[in-house]
């Protein structure tokens, strides 16, 4: 029986024709590309049609729809494919959705989840998450209590040392 894992066992037992598309699991598909024994195409979400349309306004496309690991899986993909633009792409994407992500994170209702949040992938949620504890921090800090305390030294009276001049010792 051959091991399920081993790379070698599974070509052995099965054979493929020669340009033929398969789906196979993203690991495989990584170890076969290092040994040059595939190519690795795309998903259809990293296609010129999708990457057009983030170019028009990237805040506005629903990328949990085609992926919601877009970023991660996008830079999985990047050394193993053929496209040496993917890289940059994925770099422009989250910063063109970076800004307007960190404003709405900081100017919406802390107890309300606003509609955009539907569109973010798995990162961006995290982000956006990561500034609205970060804003909820500061209002706690900024609203609620003293924020200056007084120190333990300012009620201590100094004594006071008498300085001699050389002159004087004398």
């Amino acid at each position: 029986m051959a091991n399920y894992y081993d790379l070698d066992d599974i070509l052995t037992e099965e054979e493929i024709d020669a340009g033929s598309d398969v789906d196979i699991p993203l690991w495989l598909a990584h170890d076969l590309c290092n040994r040059k024994f595939v190519t690795v195409k795309l998903p259809y979400f990293y296609n010129e049609r999708v990457k057009k349309e983030i170019r028009a306004d990237a805040s506005c496309v629903d990328l949990r729809r085609w992926c919601p690991y877009f970023y991660e899986l996008g830079l999985k993909l990047a050394p193993m494919s053929s496209d040496p633009t993917l890289g940059s792409f994925l770099l422009y994407c989250l910063q063109g959705r970076y800004k307007e992500m960190l404003c709405k994170s900081h100017t919406v209702a802390l107890t309300t989840a606003p509609k955009f949040v539907t569109l973010l992938t798995q990162e961006e949620f995290h982000l956006f998450e990561a500034a609205r504890d970060s804003m909820k921090a500061f209002n706690k800090w900024r609203f609620q209590g003293c924020r200056l305390e007084r120190a333990a030294v300012l009620g201590r009276k100094r004594r006071h040392i008498a300085v001699l001049s050389p002159f004087e010792l004398s």
